[in-house]
């Protein structure tokens, strides 16, 4: 027997989402009236746990895990690492989440069928993008995650909130794509390569101003995917007209993918030497972008009376927090790897807590009690697990002890203040004791609110069904992670220090 080559055992867990969503897609169009939503779901679910089991063995087997390590493909254009498997594992565990919450959720749409396609093709995108090794292959997964997004967006044609949020999604990401893409124009223009580690090489040799300029649009074009301030303002209007699981595999899974790109441009293509040659003192920019996106994050939720549109700016605060990866890096700083290894650690508690809270309010939506706090009183005497798992998530969320949220937050700002960022980690943990308050203010109306009338919960149904149970799953995955967080940050910790 031939054993398979390390470049297609690297490639498994993408192309394990890839050929899923193939399949889902193909057998769709040949026979649409064979389909099956629960055979459809079950099958997109396998492929989201086969593609995190395949980036789990890898990470176990230590791929990519010395420095300079990693397996490259395509002329090196794409390198397997590390860190590509733990994004990819993000990826896939959200995306398993979301694919078996929307069996439920569209049900009773015509083709549900086309969901599981769209969000495996997205989730595709996302690992390729983690594995990019070049600006080429960063702009084309960056397509491949944002063209499926938009359809998923407005996805409920007959809703028109879900169509026009679909709308503005798609012409401010057109908007950023083209941004971003003259940003990698200039850089090519000026270096002669896109490969990440000729492009760092051109720039130290003595290119200045026309990298400089391309280095900012491309930041530019990063923040708009992280929902990062002043590029946030298509976040809240995305995530409240487009379906719950949508929302929330936009801002757990896709937020992620462009906090990698962040990490791999500016420490592989664009690290600090390179950075200050180019006029270009990015560790700046993203100090002041982290510290304006998780203020203006979590005073707008603050004010929020919508619970989907108050984690909607919490997400944008949490942008906030992860930002502090790249913008608390230093020439100097022993604790470089510290640093982006936590904000790892903390996206991937977020992705299990974040997507835990958006299938509450996808699983509220189904029962129809409404969207605000007040609809949500009193909901724990009809559905008392549900309403607990949602305690976890905002408990997490806020940064509470000892749920892993605190645990992610304490590891991201000690390294911050280890790399001398003591204000950016203050900041930090003055902006968490100000989401406690809007975080709160869910679980007091889930369990000390009283309904406004007694049939107002009539409508809750607190069966075990796949939605229900994508909700317990995240909330016990979210309590794991207490005592698992040491291999947790251990693992990335070593694939961030992997990268300087």
């Amino acid at each position: 027997m031939v054993d398979p080559s390390p470049g297609a055992t690297a490639l498994l867990p993408a192309l394990a989402l890839a050929f899923t969503g193939l399949a889902l897609l193909v057998v769709e169009t040949i026979r649409p009236d064979a389909r099956s939503n629960t055979a459809m779901a079950v099958v997109g679910a396998l492929g989201a746990l086969g593609s995190l089991a395949a980036a789990v063995r890898l990470v176990a087997d230590g791929t990519g895990s010395a420095a300079g390590g990693g397996v490259l493909l395509f002329a090196d254009a794409v390198k397997v690492d590390t860190v590509a498997l733990f994004f990819t594992a993000i990826f896939a565990s959200v995306t398993a989440l979301v694919v078996v919450a929307a069996h439920e959720y569209f049900a009773d749409h015509d083709s549900p069928a086309a969901f599981y396609s769209l969000t495996l093709f997205a989730a595709a995108g996302m690992s390729l993008l983690a594995a990019a090794n070049s600006l080429a292959v960063v702009f084309v997964a960056l397509e491949m995650v944002s063209l499926p997004s938009y359809v998923l967006v407005a996805y409920l044609k007959g809703d028109r909130g879900s169509v026009e949020a679909g709308l503005k999604y798609f012409l401010v990401g057109a908007l950023s794509s083209a941004i971003l893409v003259f940003g990698v124009s200039l850089v090519y223009a000026a270096t002669g390569s896109l490969i990440f580690a000729d492009v760092a090489a051109a720039s130290v040799d003595g290119l200045g101003g026309i990298v400089g300029v391309g280095v900012v649009m491309i930041i530019g074009g990063i923040a708009f995917k992280t929902a990062s301030v002043p590029f946030h303002f298509w976040a809240p209007e995305a995530y409240e007209g487009a379906p719950a699981p949508v929302s929330a595999f936009l801002s757990s899974a896709s937020k992620a993918a462009g906090f990698v790109v962040a990490f791999r441009l500016f420490t592989e293509a664009f690290p600090l030497g390179a950075s200050l040659v180019a006029n270009v003192d990015w560790v700046l920019a993203f100090g002041i972008l982290a510290a304006v996106t998780m203020t203006l994050g979590n005073f707008a939720a603050a004010v929020q009376e919508e619970v989907k549109r108050m984690l909607a700016y919490s997400s944008i605060g949490h942008a906030g927090y992860a930002l502090i990866g790249v913008a608390a890096l230093s020439a100097d700083g022993g604790a470089n790897g510290a640093v982006m290894g936590a904000a790892m650690a903390h996206l991937l508690v977020y992705g299990f807590m974040n997507t835990g809270a958006f299938l509450f309010v996808a699983m509220a939506e189904r029962w129809g009690i409404g969207r605000t706090f007040a609809d949500y009183a009193g909901l724990w005497r009809r559905a008392p697990v549900a309403s607990a798992a949602m305690a976890v998530f905002m408990f997490s969320l806020a940064g509470v002890p000892p749920f892993a949220g605190f645990f992610s937050k304490y590891f991201l700002f000690q390294a911050a203040v280890d790399n001398g960022f003591l204000w950016l980690a203050g900041l930090g943990a003055v902006n968490s004791v100000v989401s406690l308050y809007y975080y709160s203010r869910v679980v007091k109306a889930l369990f000390f609110d009283d309904p406004e009338t007694r049939s107002a919960l009539d409508a809750v149904d607190a069966r075990p069904t796949p939605l229900y149970a994508a909700v317990v799953v995240a909330a016990v995955v979210t309590v794991l992670l207490l005592p698992g967080f040491g291999p947790v940050i251990e693992t990335a910790e070593t694939a961030a220090s992997a990268l300087f």
